[in-house]
């Protein structure tokens, strides 16, 4: 008689994990807010202050400009 075959280690974590967050009822609300907060971080706060010095340049100009910043940089 084989012993019963267990499934494979990532299998059996991935399993873990999702029934751990499917019991969930304060989580996600949390994981809401996380997701919500780091889509302001990496998307709102990116147009507002981080500009693209680069857009509407040709290859050459930006090659220039980027070693000009590299250079030039204090």
């Amino acid at each position: 008689m084989e012993p019963a075959s267990r499934p494979a280690l990532p299998r059996r974590i991935f399993n873990f994990y999702l029934d751990g967050f499917r019991s969930m009822t304060l989580g996600r609300t949390l994981w809401a807010i996380i997701l919500i907060k780091l889509f302001i971080m990496f998307v709102v706060l990116r147009l507002l202050f981080f500009p693209d010095l680069l857009a509407g340049k040709s290859p050459e100009q930006r090659s220039r400009t980027v070693m000009e910043q590299l250079i030039n940089h204090k």
